[in-house]
């Protein structure tokens, strides 16, 4: 039999996307961001303190994310353009059962870690305990 080229199999490490990494890809911030809102003001938290925490995690600014939400980039878009906080790896703990730091698809695990910090603001989490600064 004839052997693969080594060189080319190297590539295979990359895991199969899931219909949910796909369909993560696809959606739009704009479709997510009133969830967000409403998910933490139903808890008595504030839209600006949201957006603190999406602006730690993403590096924009309160502008940036009025683009991204009147353009209506996707998430893909979005963690592309992003500079992720240094210490966004120290995110960790469950999100809608998966274990952040153990989520295989990197946009997918990004895209987890907002899921997570809206989760703690909306938990009552003091915004300077969120910010793993």
């Amino acid at each position: 039999g004839h052997s693969k080229n080594t060189e080319m199999s190297s590539h295979s490490k990359v895991p199969e996307k899931s219909k949910s990494d796909e369909r993560i890809e696809r959606m739009t911030f704009a479709s997510v961001y009133p969830h967000y809102v409403q998910k933490v003001e139903k808890k008595g938290r504030t839209e600006e303190e949201l957006r603190a925490v999406i602006c730690w995690l993403t590096g924009f600014s309160n502008t940036d994310i009025d683009s991204v939400i009147s353009e209506g980039l996707t998430f893909s878009d979005l963690f592309e353009a992003a500079q992720l906080h240094p210490n966004a790896g120290q995110i960790s703990g469950s999100i809608c059962g998966y274990k952040v730091q153990e989520i295989q698809n990197p946009l997918t695990r990004k895209v987890r870690m907002m899921d997570k910090l809206v989760d703690e603001l909306a938990k009552g989490k003091l915004l300077n305990k969120i910010l793993r600064s």
